[in-house]
């Protein structure tokens, strides 16, 4: 799920460079320097995953807002997901694309009284290095991680590798079908089970309104992490609940700039007609954070 290209993933367990430098400062005795002091950002994660975004955003000096735009939600039937891991012996690939995709694949291995050692035999790709982290926590080793965090480079990175296999994807409810549409073309039987969906956090709607019209609260930079985010944001300022339309938003109404993890979130920026200020150019919380920093240079 391109789910937000090096985009979708969840944050690398590495220590942000960012941060490592501020602390070589703080040992040599010097005052960190504080790119981002005074400039606001709305950190639009979901709220058990805000942390590393906010905390490493801060670290640089930023004020930062949470104010999720998607929540993270068990899907409303495990049939498909437990069919599939009680069949695992079947299979000989395994692909996540998201550390929520991990962690809720791993709630239901433990309700089936499975574990590690039943995935043992799999092969098992990763989108990204939050995802990879992830999945080795767990034990096991992953076998390919693509070069760049997107779909499309998982699918590349697989090319060779598939042909005739069984594939079991697991993955949001609402993604975008590269992978196993690509993989099916490459000779793969693919199967694509729910472990998990994304909603709109009600919650939120005003709060962002009420920060967007603060002269001071509102923001200069909203970060976006993922097409679902940007969807979401949408429908958190549509006039009428569950309705997603293009934006319009001005520049001169509008002064704070658009920040995105990577191109798949841009592109879905743009298709709401809103502006793209900011790209990662490493699909990454991390790449995301050194992008906002740029900017201000």
């Amino acid at each position: 799920m391109k789910a937000a290209g090096k985009s979708r993933e969840a944050v690398s367990s590495k220590a942000f460079a960012v941060r490592g430098e501020r602390d070589a400062r703080h040992a040599a005795g010097r005052t960190p320097a504080l790119p981002l002091k005074g400039l606001r950002v709305i950190v639009g994660r979901a709220r058990h995953q805000a942390s590393a975004l906010s905390s490493g955003l801060r670290d640089l000096g930023a004020a930062v807002l949470d104010i999720p735009f998607i929540e993270i939600r068990r899907p409303r039937s495990y049939k498909v997901l437990d069919t599939a891991l009680l069949s695992l012996s079947h299979y000989d690939w395994l692909i996540l694309t998201s550390v929520n995709g991990v962690e809720a694949l791993w709630e239901r291995l433990r309700n089936l009284g499975l574990n590690r050692n039943n995935l043992g035999h799999l092969n098992i790709a990763a989108i990204g290095p939050a995802t990879k982290d992830a999945i080795e926590r767990h034990g096991l080793k992953v076998n390919v991680i693509p070069k760049e965090y997107v779909a499309e480079s998982v699918v590349a990175s697989l090319r060779q590798k598939v042909k005739g296999k069984r594939v079991l994807l697991a993955r949001a409810k609402v993604a975008r079908d590269v992978i196993p549409r690509e993989l099916r073309k490459l000779g793969a039987r693919v199967d694509v089970v729910e472990a998990y969906e994304t909603g709109i956090p009600q919650s939120s709607r005003q709060r962002l309104r009420a920060a967007l019209k603060s002269a001071g609260r509102r923001p200069d930079v909203i970060a976006f992490t993922s097409s679902s985010t940007v969807r979401n944001f949408v429908a958190l300022l549509a006039r009428t609940r569950g309705r997603v339309g293009r934006a319009h938003m001005s520049r001169e109404d509008n002064p704070w700039r658009l920040a995105s993890i990577g191109p798949v979130t841009s592109s879905t920026l743009r298709e709401f007609g809103l502006p793209v200020d900011i790209e990662a150019a490493a699909y990454t919380i991390p790449g995301l954070i050194k992008a906002i920093a740029k900017s201000r240079q």
